[in-house]
């Protein structure tokens, strides 16, 4: 299915605000209400919108530290791969790894306390998991821009 104007309103919309009540959103792309909770149901259903969640402060939760860690593999054995994927899931420092071609196989997104947490979660943690034979880490001085939502190409 293609998006028309009115769909592309409606994400760009939620993306901005995900609590945005259906009357706000009905209003903010020009609809009545039940035509827009009709087309956000349907935009659900066909997988545009995967899920809401809340941004959370880092500040508030005394985060500090905002590392990008560049993992490398000294061996490529499908196996190693699959079982380090698996268990970075259960580590909730890691808020995202991307599978990256270049110089390193995996950047990690990691968030820490202080640099002696980050460190810490490098030496016992990160380094230990199964295929990785280095890690370079690049700390974050501050965020330029933050999770904007995706543009709709």
């Amino acid at each position: 299915m293609t998006l028309d104007k009115t769909d592309r309103a409606i994400l760009m919309a939620i993306q901005a605000d995900g609590r945005m009540t259906n009357a706000s959103l009905a209003e903010a792309v020009g609809l009545s209400e039940t035509p827009c909770a009709r087309r956000l149901k349907r935009l659900e259903a066909e997988g545009y919108i995967e899920g809401y969640r809340a941004e959370l402060s880092k500040r508030a939760l005394q985060i500090g530290v905002t590392a990008f860690a560049l993992v490398r593999f000294g061996v490529h054995d499908r196996r190693l791969a699959d079982e380090f994927e698996r268990q970075i899931q259960g580590l909730p420092r890691i808020v995202a790894c991307h599978n990256v071609a270049g110089s390193a196989d995996y950047l990690v997104h990691v968030v820490a306390r202080d640099l002696e947490d980050y460190g810490a979660f490098l030496r016992d943690v990160l380094r230990a998991l199964p295929g990785v034979t280095s890690v370079e880490s690049v700390l974050s001085l501050r965020e330029v821009k933050r999770n904007a939502g995706l543009p709709l190409l």
